[in-house]
């Protein structure tokens, strides 16, 4: 079982991954916020994430709503030295399964999460969705189809991804930033062009529902809009 533990305190993220592996986890460390991210969109699989609130570069609340955009079950959570109330459901808003607040036991952690691992083991197992449906479209990302009425429109791979990513934060914001490095692995400018163009493609295969709408965000990347 693979675990993704963002840790900036050397000394505390080299006991935690020592921890876990001895208990049977394969732990990645990253040591802030964005290197937490980018092994969690190139290594992926991850059956939890355990981020510490307080980092450099990307905080633990920004990071749980990256890793939410890109995978709305993984169960995350939370180390902190804060235990103001505020700050505990703000975590528990951007998608946070438990909240433990330093200094804490090594035990403890493990059987937090060994908690989260049985609630989760007692749902039912979900399939996936693979078809999305968008107002008056339906979309298929096994075939990369996009239905409308009697007609069938073939996506191509990245116009597949993209629109993809955008159903599944469906009238959420999705950042740039985090779709360039999702989807064409990172956010050069070229790349932002290209994405860019992609977006327009998009944004004509999709405009027979007026319904249906991608809204740029100004300062924040894009938004599926469907009425």
């Amino acid at each position: 079982m693979k675990v993704l533990l963002t840790e900036d305190d050397p000394n505390l993220g080299m006991l935690l991954q020592e921890y876990l592996t001895a208990k049977g986890f394969t732990t990645d460390l990253a040591r802030n916020g964005e290197e937490g991210i980018k092994m969690f969109i190139e290594q992926g699989n991850y059956a939890m994430c355990i981020c510490d609130v307080m980092m450099p570069k990307k905080d633990g609340f920004s990071l749980a709503k990256e890793i939410r955009m890109k995978d709305k079950e993984v169960p995350i959570i939370f180390l902190t030295a804060k235990s103001m109330k505020e700050d505990t459901i703000q975590g528990f808003k951007v998608g946070a399964d438990d909240y433990i607040t330093k200094p804490f036991s090594m035990e403890e952690l493990l059987m937090r999460m060994k908690a989260i691992f049985r609630r989760i083991n007692k749902q039912e197992s979900e399939t996936p969705a693979t078809v999305f449906r968008i107002g008056a479209y339906s979309f298929d990302t096994q075939t990369n189809t996009l239905a409308f009425n009697e007609t069938q429109n073939k996506l191509t791979t990245k116009e597949s991804e993209l629109l993809k990513l955008l159903c599944q934060n469906k009238n959420q914001s999705v950042s740039r930033s985090f779709a360039l490095k999702l989807i064409w692995g990172d956010d050069s400018y070229f790349n932002a062009r290209s994405m860019d163009v992609y977006i327009t493609k998009l944004r004509k295969h999709l405009k027979e529902d007026p319904a249906v709408q991608i809204m740029n965000m100004h300062g924040e990347g894009f938004k599926l809009i469907v009425g």
